[in-house]
Formats: C-alpha cells, structure tokens, sequence
C-alpha cells in the first residue's frame, strides 16, 4: 500500500460472511439427520435441536457485544490512503480461510444424529442465524453512528479472522456511503435507473 496506507475490511461483513454457510449446512445436516431415528428417537432430537438453535443464536449474537461496542466507539477516521476491500473479496477470504471448520462442523452434525437426531444440524444453523443478527446489530450501531467500521486485513489473518479479537487494536471508521456493502454488510442496493 503506497504512503503508509492499510488494507481496511468491513466489520459486519466478516462477521456476517459464516453466517450463509453455518445456516445452510446446519439445514442440510438437520434435513438428513431426520433420516436416522437414533438413540431418542426423532421427536426428542428435534425439540433439542429446536432448544439447542435457540440457545446458539442467542448466544452468538450476543457474545462480546462489549468489545465491539467500545472499538466502535474509539473508531478513527480511515487515512486517504487506506484501500477499502471489496465485499466479495472479504467473505471469499473468510470462506477459504474456515472451509475445513465448516466441512469438520458438518460431519460432526450428521455424526450426531445417529444419537440425537437433526440435533447438532439444528445447532449449526442457530449458529449462522447468530452472526446473521449480530451483523444486523453492527448495522444498527453503524446507522446510529453515521460510520461504517473496518478493520484492518492484517490483523484479521492473525487469528483467524475474528474482527474484534484480541489482534485487533482498533477500528478504522468511514462515511457511511463508503465501499460496496451496506451498513450491516449486506450488498449495497443501487437504485434503479428510470
């Protein structure tokens, strides 16, 4: 990066980028751990993996709010030379970065549900349902904040790609208009052209 400027990634979307994935291999390993009655049968193994998606939504997306919220409040301005990366670019990294954890998290689902049937798919995908919200959450707290919060790509790769880790010193802020992803790390809607 010329001048001393730093690769800059979206919060919200690195949070939000596992959640798609959690979700749906959690559905796919709930739908085919039906199959098996297992140990408890299939009605047991549901209602606990009801609980159990419940319980892990709850708990992802509410954990570490703490520190979010005081990085966000100690956010400084993004320099003119910071390059902001590309939405598709940091949830294809963190994707590729965690490809084997989700495969491992996937055949743990399944193996589980010959003794807890649909359980462990069920807690998976309250797993992605939990970074789903606590990216809406970021979006909130952006939105109230008129600032989009980033963090930089280096410290990112040090620890696996957690953005409030313990790698991660500060947030860098933008206007809200910056980069391609909306606040919340959604796509950035464009208007229609008439």
């Amino acid at each position: 990066m010329a001048r001393g400027g730093q690769g800059l990634a979206r919060v919200a979307v690195v949070v939000r980028a596992g959640a798609a994935p959690l979700w749906w291999c959690g559905v796919f390993a709930a739908g085919i751990g039906v199959s098996p009655p297992g140990l408890t049968g299939r009605r047991i193994g549901v209602l606990a993996g009801a609980a159990l998606f419940v319980v892990a939504a709850a708990v992802v997306a509410c954990a570490h709010r703490g520190r979010y919220g005081a990085l966000a409040r100690s956010a400084a301005r993004a320099g003119k030379h910071d390059v902001l990366q590309d939405r598709a670019v940091s949830v294809r990294n963190w994707r590729r970065g965690h490809r084997w954890w989700l495969l491992l998290a996937f055949a743990v689902a399944l193996a589980t549900s010959f003794a807890v049937p649909a359980a462990g798919g069920l807690l998976l995908a309250g797993t992605g349902a939990g970074l789903r919200l606590k990216a809406a959450w970021l979006g909130r707290l952006e939105r109230a904040g008129k600032t989009l919060l980033w963090v930089r790509v280096d410290w990112l790769d040090r620890r696996g790609g957690r953005p409030a880790g313990k790698a991660v010193g500060a947030f860098r802020g933008t206007g809200i208009a910056a980069g391609d992803a909306a606040p919340g790390g959604a796509r950035r809607r464009t208007a229609a052209l008439v």
